[in-house]
């Protein structure tokens, strides 16, 4: 092939049948109308008549023609020569004259309306070409499958498959040196320069400067954070951020800025000038986002740590204590009891209690009381000694950070740029006593402001890094030029491009534009909902009503275990002893060679050749990431390519999340074609959960939390698992994020073909705003709440009467403000739907129901209706909570099967930076996904000798089937990577046989 970007099978896949037309396509394109028959009844010959008709049917079904009409399946030449009532027999050896074969084409191509790819349809397909690369970033490889199937549709006669991949090569090539051009042409001669002298490292040192500068921190500390300031300076420094490129494809120049983040200085140094100012312009412009990034990362952790070591004091401060603290509130008990004595006269009462404790020592104990018993903001107390620990940091965060917020967040973003002022000095620095009050609460004021007219400049500034550090999680404040602590309002759509999709959005949510139809609806569903649960509240005996204290609360009893029966039992062990044994290296290579995920992992720069043996290299290195126990493990130097070098080169060029991301996909894709896989579900249901991992290596991409780390910081794996036992999505997440902030992210962001409309959480993932999102983008939210009788349930309509839940119903939702912002709601459902803006930034804005100008508040109450419709099918349908429990225990159980997998090390993830924790653990998920595939693949195969030796089991007992098994399957040793030849080709491993088995296990003392 003169292009190497296509590979071998496509080539070959090319206007060729590859495998005989199903019964369904033999009906769609090879179904002789009266037209056609009419249009073959001059060729008087039959053989002649049969090719003709084979070359018109195979122009419909492939778009082309073959290069020898006679290579069709014999099904085709059957199907046709039926319908002709013509002899079979010697057509392929008679229909071979070229004038003819030419002839007959000349004439199928004008009787079907297709048109020669030639002159205006190879300009039209050019410039489509053209609109297809510089708006994606599609591979050249999707693109030549792309083009095909508009060549198709279009009815185009297919060229040759050298012809149109030169072609596509051709355009990427100009469009992308049309890239270069463009943007080298908007940089000044200076500034090319400088983007040059990144690439050459100073005397004396190890490193460039591009390498030095997309070193992202790993410490949490003050000095790190002056450190990363000081970073974001030098970038900045560079001069090209106010370079205008926004009218440029996005997603073209998200390519280049991730070729030069993972590529080495020396090759990017290589390139022609146009594409290497280009590229390092991108970049330079992406990476002052992402050092912002890790600035407020770093003043977040800071800030946390900072108030974890204050309340650690605070608590010691407070035991020390506690002895004054009761000595005084005895002395006052004393008085307190005098005072309350209704025999007392109040005369006499001061001098009854003066005489009875005495005055200094009265005095002494109220003193200890208001030192000890402060009514200050906690958050005061535990950062009250840490301004030392500020002012280390606070000069160059207050010039090196630049912030922008709502309405709402204006006393702050005042008081922020006080303190600038005060820090930058010079003769018009304002006096403390003119510091902005309004960002001040009530309780700071009197530690920030102790007497009319002063200021307490500690206290002041630490309340206003506080209150910055609370709004940047809310994202009431935000940093313009960052890519996570944007404001993630800016991208909401706004004005005529939400007037044009507001009747598109609606539809496809299927919602109505009309609010008051909206609400009309919700309350004809609780009034439904409330009359059933009470209709049978006297035979559900799961489910009580109580009242405490006049406050009705219900109490639902927890579900019993599910009998298994004898059958079910014996069932699983008799598949599981059928599983054969294999090491984890061959079902890696064993997967690779039946669904191809190798093929989605392309080399970082498009286009790039595959490596020699490049399927064994990648699943070494999966192995050897998804394992943690590094390259070393499974580099072999006598076998090319498992030596350690190439295994290196590998997984810096070809491994990262977007490739990952692909060949995960068609993990999922493969696992949802089984018949087994069916079985256990069709997709539509999903649970999420997090895995903890402990992160022992420095790192700002890690938090605390002693539950689940000890004394070490660790990092959260939040993961998604379908019914069919397949991960399709994860995320990162510092620390122990609420895991709501992140739920919507993984349904919205997954790129399977999977789409669940049900997803399922524990606890942690429960949210009103939740709900809400929920239910605008069309997905069911079934968490398993541990808390029910804490739970409101909530009415639309006061005067509403629901019988024996009448009082547990009397909380009554705000339909007013729902009404007036259901406008909002879809726009901003839409855009979520349409990806215009990422829903973990939005979940954190709306998280406290208080932003987006009270959007926030209007989600939180349709989603106390959406939650109240959900509490109400919980206590009332057992199936239902069972099915939730059995949902989540499937994402319990994956996640066993990854703790196996994922042995190195003792089990903690060595990574620094987010990128490495993302592939690392994306590999963890791709490697159990490998394993549920090839267990459900063999379980299959088991299951149908079991039905053919000892029938059929019963249909509930298929059901209940787990592929999430790894006794079989040796994950330690030594790691051979060689596949049997038969295995490679797609047969499978023959079963065990588990009588024999049986017996083996007796033998053994």
């Amino acid at each position: 092939m003169p292009v190497e970007f296509l590979s071998d099978e496509q080539a070959a896949r090319y206007g060729r049948y590859h495998a005989d037309p199903s019964p369904e396509q033999l009906a769609r394109f090879f179904y002789l109308s009266p037209a056609d028959v009419q249009f073959l009844a001059p060729c008087r010959l039959p053989h002649t008549r049969l090719g003709c008709a084979v070359q018109l049917c195979t122009l419909r079904f492939l778009g082309t023609f073959l290069p020898a009409p006679t290579q069709v399946p014999a099904v085709v030449v059957r199907t046709l020569a039926a319908q002709l009532q013509v002899p079979v027999d010697d057509w392929h050896t008679r229909y071979t004259r070229p004038n003819t074969i030419y002839d007959h084409q000349a004439q199928l191509v004008v009787y079907l309306d297709y048109r020669v790819f030639e002159g205006r349809q190879a300009f039209r397909l050019t410039r489509w070409l053209y609109a297809q690369v510089s708006t994606s970033t599609v591979r050249p490889g999707v693109l030549f499958d792309l083009a095909t199937a508009h060549l198709v549709a279009q009815r185009v006669v297919l060229p040759g498959v050298s012809l149109l991949a030169r072609l596509i090569a051709r355009v990427r090539e100009r469009t992308g040196r049309a890239l270069y051009h463009q943007l080298q042409a908007r940089l000044s001669g200076g500034q090319r320069d400088r983007l040059d002298a990144l690439l050459v490292a100073s005397p004396g040192e190890r490193l460039t400067p591009l390498e030095m500068l997309r070193t992202p921190p790993t410490r949490v500390s003050a000095p790190a954070l002056v450190a990363a300031l000081r970073r974001l300076d030098q970038i900045r420094a560079v001069g090209v951020g106010a370079v205008p490129v926004q009218d440029l494809p996005e997603a073209r120049l998200a390519r280049l800025a991730r070729h030069a983040q993972l590529a080495w200085a020396q090759p990017l140094g290589r390139l022609g000038e146009e594409r290497r100012h280009a590229t390092l312009l991108v970049f330079v412009q992406t990476l002052e986002r992402t050092a912002t990034d890790d600035v407020l990362d770093l003043f977040d952790n800071l800030m946390s740590t900072l108030a974890l070591r204050g309340e650690t004091r605070r608590r010691r401060e407070r035991l020390r204590t506690l002895k004054d603290l009761d000595a005084a509130a005895l002395v006052l008990q004393q008085a307190v009891r005098i005072l309350l004595d209704e025999e007392v006269p109040a005369a006499t009462l001061r001098q009854q209690v003066l005489e009875a404790v005495g005055e200094s020592q009265l005095r002494a104990a109220a003193e200890v009381v208001q030192n000890l018993a402060s009514d200050e903001d906690p958050a005061l107390q535990v950062l009250s000694g840490s301004y030392a620990s500020v002012r280390r940091f606070l000069p160059a965060l207050l010039e090196g950070i630049f912030l922008e917020g709502t309405p709402s967040a204006k006393p702050l973003l005042d008081a922020w740029h006080f303190l600038r002022t005060q820090e930058a000095g010079g003769r018009g620095r304002p006096k403390w006593a003119k510091a902005p009050h309004a960002v001040v609460p009530k309780s700071w004021a009197r530690r920030v402001f102790p007497a009319k007219g002063q200021v307490n400049p500690p206290a002041y500034t630490l309340c206003v890094l506080d209150r910055l550090h609370q709004a940047l999680r809310r994202r009431e404040v935000f940093a313009p030029t960052s890519e996570r602590y944007g404001d993630p309002r800016a991208e909401l759509l706004r004005g005529e491009a939400w007037e044009a999709a507001r009747e598109a959005v609606a539809r496809a949510l299927d919602r109505s534009t009309d609010p008051a139809v909206e609400l009309g609806r919700l309350r004809q569903q609780l009034r439904a909902a409330y009359q059933e649960v009470s209709a049978n509240l006297a035979d559900n005996t799961a489910l009580q009503v109580l009242e405490e204290e006049g406050q009705p609360y219900i109490v639902l009893t927890p579900l019993a275990a599910q009998a298994e029966s004898a059958g079910l039992a014996h069932l699983r062990q008799q598949l599981s002893a059928r599983l054969p044994p294999v090491e984890l290296a061959a079902l890696l290579l064993e997967v690779a060679a039946f669904t191809d995920f190798t093929g989605a992992f392309t080399h970082l720069a498009d286009g790039q050749p595959a490596a020699a043996d490049l399927p064994l290299s990648l699943c070494a290195v999966l192995l050897a990431q998804a394992c943690n126990i590094g390259l070393k493990s499974v580099a072999r130097p006598e076998v090319p390519a498992l030596t350690l070098p190439h295994l290196v080169w590998v997984q810096h060029n070809y491994l990262r999340v977007e490739t990952l991301t692909a060949a995960n996909a068609r993990l999922v894709d493969a696992q949802a074609h089984l018949p087994l896989a069916q079985a256990w579900g069709g997709g539509e249901v999903a649970s999420a959960d997090g895995m903890r991992f402990v992160v022992p290596v420095r790192t700002i991409h890690a938090g605390w939390n002693r539950k689940y780390y000890a004394a070490e910081r660790g990092i959260t794996y939040y993961n998604f698992t379908s019914d069919q036992f397949s991960g399709f999505h994860g995320i990162v997440i510092p620390g122990t994020l609420r895991d709501s902030l992140f739920l919507l992210a993984g349904l919205l962001e997954q790129q399977t073909r999977l789409d669940p409309r049900e997803i399922m959480t524990d606890t942690h993932g429960f949210s009103e705003v939740v709900f809400g999102l929920f239910a605008l983008l069309g997905y069911r939210f079934s968490p398993r709440l541990a808390d029910l009788a804490d739970q409101r349930f909530w009415r639309l309509e006061k005067q509403d009467d629901y019988g024996p839940l009448n009082e547990l119903g009397r909380h009554v939702v705000n339909a007013r403000l729902i009404h007036d912002h259901w406008d909002d709601m879809l726009r901003l459902a839409g855009s979520l739907k349409l990806g215009k803006v990422k829903a973990t930034a939005v979940m954190r804005t709306l998280q406290r129901s208080g932003s987006l100008s009270g959007l926030g508040r209007a989600v939180a109450e349709l989603g106390r209706v959406e939650k109240t419709l959900y509490l109400l099918t919980y206590v009332q349908d057992e199936a239902y909570r069972r099915r939730i429990l059995v949902q989540l225990n499937r994402g319990e159980g994956r996640h066993a099967v990854a703790r196996a997998v994922f042995h190195g090390k003792k089990g903690e993830l060595r990574q620094r930076y987010r990128e490495g924790m993302e592939d690392q653990l994306g590999a963890l998920g791709l490697v159990v996904n490998a394993l549920v595939l090839w267990n459900t693949r063999y379980l299959q195969q088991a299951l149908q000798e079991h039905q053919a030796t000892e029938g059929a089991p019963e249909p509930g007992d298929v059901a209940r089937l787990s592929p999430l098994l790894h006794e079989h399957i040796n994950m330690l040793g030594r790691y051979d990577f060689t596949l049997p030849e038969r295995i490679a080709a797609g047969e499978l491993r023959p079963l065990r046989n588990p009588t024999a088995w049986e017996e083996h296990l007796a033998q053994i003392p």
